[in-house]
């Protein structure tokens, strides 16, 4: 404290800190999801069911597309009225596979209502975002590409005004689905995402049995939903997860 009244203009400065740091990781876990319980109570949907939801939901490379879509394959259009995708730069794969999902979604409800409701190209949106990292790019390029995408992930996420920003997003574990998270995270620190917008669920890749991904290890604490489509990893993991079966 004597350093302080020999240097009285650092005192302002002490004491905004002194109150920030708190009011900074108080703000922080009250956004994240609780991780403690050994037995947590059934978790709440994360909307009411009917409402209106606008979805985000992230592609990518390596089956990651594949199995998300095969995840939605019974998306109901008249609660999920709008959908969002993000693919990274050069996947034009996925990007291509969101437009045959929507075509499908289209033809169904022609079928089964006889009109097309929430369906049809006004009904969704594909957002390309720089590649997190490329295959055997060198990794101290990684931080500048990464940010690159998360630059890219926070104007998807505030496109619009509040009230049209997603609602739910969905990943799966390609590596722009840890980019897209934080991004998300930012913006409800921030109070710019919305009020209940942005609320985030990754599923676990089939292929993992008995070991998270890397994008499972660092999103499982940060996630609002966290699913894996196997028994023995969620007794693993203990409360960190939710078991409701094979999604794929």
């Amino acid at each position: 404290m004597s350093f302080l009244t020999s240097h009285p203009i650092l005192f302002p400065a002490f004491l905004t800190l002194l109150f920030a740091v708190p009011i900074f990781f108080l703000r922080l876990i009250w956004l994240l999801p609780p991780r403690v319980l050994e037995d947590p109570p059934p978790q709440q949907p994360l909307r009411k069911l009917g409402t209106p939801t606008h979805l985000l939901i992230v592609l990518g490379s390596g089956g990651h597309t594949a199995e998300m879509l095969a995840m939605l394959r019974n998306l109901d259009t008249a609660h999920v009225t709008r959908r969002s995708y993000i693919v990274s730069s050069g996947d034009d794969f996925s990007a291509r596979k969101a437009v045959d999902f929507e075509q499908t979604l289209e033809e169904r409800a022609a079928t089964q209502d006889g009109k097309s409701s929430n369906v049809g190209p006004a009904a969704y949106s594909i957002h390309v975002v720089p590649r997190a990292r490329r295959i055997y790019q060198p990794l101290y390029t990684a931080p500048f590409t990464s940010a690159q995408c998360f630059a890219g992930c926070l104007r998807v996420l505030l496109a619009g005004r509040k009230q049209e920003r997603p609602d739910l997003i969905v990943t799966n574990g390609p590596a722009t689905a840890v980019i897209v998270v934080f991004a998300a995270l930012v913006l409800k620190f921030a109070g710019l995402a919305g009020r209940g917008k942005m609320r985030t669920v990754y599923v676990e890749s089939f292929a993992r049995v008995k070991r998270l991904s890397l994008s499972g290890r660092i999103l499982v604490w940060v996630v609002d939903r966290f699913l894996v489509q196997w028994e023995t990893l969620r007794k693993q993991l203990g409360a960190k997860a939710e078991y409701r079966g094979v999604l794929v």
